[in-house]
């Protein structure tokens, strides 16, 4: 009954969802009515603009990791950590509180993988920074974390660089969620196939997107 009940509130926890929440009630907007319509740190960053987009990107990170970490908190045994940390990520993209609606995952999946890898955590976030300064798009940096990070669990363990050996669940659930993180950039990989994908105003922009 303990891990139910753990489990649900890692849901609950993810489902928490700070970008609309944030609009509402300092903004008077509603994110679904802008942008990219998701309650995300990107669309927060793009609408309500970067402090905003700061405190979101806090907030979705550290459901993602307090998730993980209940186990541990709660000092529960038999079940592994990443599963907390996915339904919360879960309750991020369809949360219970916005009409099953919500974010692409990107903030609180690296909240999960802080917690239960901080070396896999690092290795990606080189990754996402240098791919955004390339490209000057987060959905570009975000989607080749998801494909490198997906390649990772299945490489790295048997090389045993940054893991020890494979963790089958670790590994099944993270390929799940890069697949899943690729499918909610979906829309953004048409644009940027159509070169009018949204930029941040920094970066080589090497794929040499419409500016708007």
């Amino acid at each position: 009954m303990k891990i139910v009940i753990l489990l649900v509130l890692a849901y609950l926890l993810g489902s928490i969802p700070s970008g609309l929440w944030i609009g509402k009630i300092f903004f008077h907007k509603n994110l679904h009515d802008y942008g990219s319509g998701n309650t995300g740190t990107t669309n927060t960053f793009r609408i309500l603009g970067r402090k905003a987009g700061i405190i979101v990107f806090i907030l979705d990170f550290f459901k993602g990791y307090i998730a993980t970490c209940l186990p541990l908190i709660f000092n529960v045994h038999g079940i592994s950590p990443v599963v907390f940390g996915i339904l919360a990520i879960f309750g991020h993209t369809c949360s219970i509180f916005d009409h099953f609606k919500g974010g692409k995952a990107v903030a609180t999946s690296a909240g999960m993988l802080f917690a239960y890898n901080p070396y896999f955590f690092f290795f990606l976030l080189i990754i996402f920074v240098i791919t955004l300064y390339l490209t000057s798009m987060v959905s570009f940096a975000s989607v080749a974390c998801a494909v490198i990070g997906g390649l990772a669990v299945l490489i790295f363990p048997s090389i045993h660089f940054i893991f020890k050996s494979y963790d089958p669940i670790f590994t099944i659930l993270t390929l799940i969620l890069a697949f899943f993180i690729i499918y909610k950039h979906k829309d953004n990989i048409k644009r940027i196939m159509n070169h009018d994908e949204n930029l941040v105003p920094f970066g080589l922009n090497i794929t040499k997107q419409k500016t708007k």
